[in-house]
């Protein structure tokens, strides 16, 4: 086996790192491939709005035919470091074949790596920005995650945890039938609180309206994050590079947000889910993906849940109550007949009690891992 520290200014380097989970994962009906052009973002140093700020290195382990077999990417991110006052290494789009050996040449470059930057720890898998994935896939290897959750084959624990690894957090997803019998005092309670707090919930009718947002609601994430540890806050870059990949493949009228007077204090971001579509295209956009991507977003059943929030001083006190309102009312009026809520802590005992209690059911968990540098 070779070690290859990939060149991001090599096309053929580049090429092969993306390339191998498309071999990895042959004959995997489940795994769902990223889109392309974003992929490739996330080795382009000029064009990612991360780079402008923190750095990243690759690494490729080939066999002796020249062959990749497994890779490996690590993140320094110097604002979430500073946010939240740590000296953190994130590893991220690992992929491997079932070969012990080949992952520890992998973590053991990115472990020499991190420590040249003064770093004293690794969690992952954790990725760029607030829309990537994380954690490893633990459980529910038979469902197909919804688009942006990561998927891996169950071998792939064994061999982080022979580089040293020990869990850290879990994280949940689960299914809400349109079906179900939602109760119907949650709606009263959102009414209520709409009510006598002066809230209302602002929705949206075009991409234009949604992008015109954009600052407001980098500013209204941000505020969401006040009191919370391991998140990071948003760049300006960063939130105009996000709004362009939700845009890719938003509706307009799923995207609430919820306003007092003129200023928002909530959000629920739900998408339709395009996996399907994703998996026809191998994530090839052009030239002509993108029609089968349209299509799906017209036709699909499902519609993924992946962000809710309030701000501080509008947390409980209805406010949950108001945001379940407004994932039914995503599901119902849109006409889909599945939600995926997608990486919910399972340290947050109340929200999982409270969407039990309304007919989730939690079929898959993602565990981030942790190992001391």
């Amino acid at each position: 086996m070779n070690l290859i520290q990939v060149d991001t200014a090599n096309r053929r380097q580049v090429r092969q790192f993306l390339e191998l989970p498309f071999r990895l994962y042959q004959g995997w009906p489940q795994w769902v491939p990223p889109l392309a052009p974003e992929a490739r973002r996330y080795l382009d140093r000029r064009r990612h709005p991360f780079y402008q700020h923190s750095d990243a290195a690759f690494f490729l382990v080939v066999n002796g035919n020249g062959q990749p077999i497994g890779r490996l990417g690590v993140l320094d991110n110097a604002n979430y470091n500073a946010f939240n006052k740590e000296r953190t290494a994130f590893f991220y789009l690992f992929e491997c074949e079932d070969h012990r050996e080949a992952a520890q040449v992998l973590f053991d470059a990115a472990f020499h790596w991190a420590r040249s930057r003064g770093l004293d720890e690794m969690i992952g898998p954790k990725g760029f920005s607030a829309l990537d994935g994380m954690g490893l896939l633990v459980k529910g290897f038979e469902h197909r995650p919804a688009f942006g959750i990561p998927y891996n084959p169950p071998y792939y624990p064994a061999l982080v945890e022979a580089a040293g690894f020990g869990g850290a957090d879990d994280v949940v997803s689960g299914y809400l039938d349109a079906h179900v019998q939602f109760p119907e005092r949650i709606h009263q309670v959102a009414r209520l609180v709409e009510e006598r707090r002066g809230l209302h919930v602002a929705r949206f009718r075009t991409r234009h309206d949604l992008r015109a947002l954009v600052p407001r609601l980098q500013a209204l994430y941000n505020a969401a994050l006040e009191g919370t540890t391991g998140n990071v806050p948003l760049t300006d870059g960063e939130a105009r590079s996000l709004a362009d990949q939700l845009l890719w493949f938003a509706d307009p009228r799923l995207i609430k947000i919820v306003m007092k007077g003129d200023e928002p204090v909530g959000f629920l971001f739900a998408y339709p889910d395009v996996s399907a579509a994703v998996q026809r295209c191998k994530g090839r956009v052009f030239p002509f993906g993108w029609l089968d991507l349209l299509f799906e977003l017209r036709r699909t059943k499902w519609v993924n849940i992946n962000g809710a929030g309030m701000v501080e001083g509008y947390r409980g006190v209805g406010g949950t109550a108001l945001l379940f309102s407004e994932i039914y009312k995503s599901i119902a009026e849109g006409g889909f007949e599945r939600a995926d809520l997608v990486q919910i802590g399972v340290d947050n005992d109340n929200m999982q009690r409270e969407l039990r209690s309304l007919g989730v059911d939690f079929f898959k968990m993602h565990r981030l891992y942790r190992r001391a540098l």
